[in-house]
């Protein structure tokens, strides 16, 4: 896989300015992302658009 990633730092901000976010994990494991945002900023055209395009299961722990 190639390409450039933001630090942690970088997309706790963004999450806590109310963007979604991708995190990916390992290559040596699923080699998936995954959609996330803070609950907070969950909105129906967001949640929509997670089920739409990340085309798994939405989850709130």
């Amino acid at each position: 896989m190639s390409g450039q990633f933001n630090a942690i730092e970088e997309i706790i901000c963004d999450i806590k300015a109310g963007k979604m976010v991708i995190v990916i994990d390992d290559e040596s494991r699923e080699n998936e992302g995954d959609l996330l945002m803070a609950a907070a900023a969950a909105t129906k055209e967001k949640i929509n658009f997670m089920a739409k395009f990340g085309r798994g299961l939405i989850c709130v722990p």
